[in-house]
């Protein structure tokens, strides 16, 4: 797949286990994430309610600068009510280890899982780290001030 109009940035990545599973991909040209793949041995069966962990079978080296975040599947959460937990996950650029997708139930349904299913996905971000600078005063004042949880209404 030809990505001709975005930014690339260029990630190593190993295979852990689950070596007849795909890489990640993007599975259209306009996509902004790579879908991930369940890489368990057997069917897992996600009871409601219930969470689990969920190995992806590779590790990234993400480049300095930058961040891979973890993000649930659209058609999973609507369909069957699976979601991520700590979503967006933020895999930072010095972790090595595997991959791992906290996997929740929120349907009413029992969901079976299957190997190379794909469980989730993974856009690349660029970090801004913020330099903090303690103030005694007040902050600057703004029309919102310290509204929020709904201030706006409904």
């Amino acid at each position: 797949m030809e990505l001709n109009n975005y930014n690339t940035v260029k990630v190593n990545i190993k295979r852990l286990h689950s070596e007849d599973l795909p890489l990640p991909a993007y599975m259209t040209a306009g996509a902004s994430g790579l879908d991930l793949y369940a890489a368990i041995a057997s069917p897992v069966l996600i009871r409601s309610g219930e969470r689990i962990l969920v190995p992806t079978g590779i590790a990234i080296a993400v480049p300095s600068g930058w961040e891979a975040q973890i993000r649930p599947r659209s058609g999973l959460a609507i369909k069957h009510g699976l979601t991520l937990l700590n979503s967006p996950g933020t895999i930072d650029s010095d972790y090595r280890g595997e991959i791992k997708i906290i996997v929740i139930n929120c349907g009413q349904q029992e969901y079976t899982l299957f190997k190379g299913e794909r469980i989730a996905q993974m856009v690349f971000s660029p970090v801004v780290r913020a330099k903090l600078c303690e103030v005694t005063g007040a902050l600057e004042e703004t029309d919102r001030g310290t509204g929020g949880f709904g201030h706006t209404g409904k």
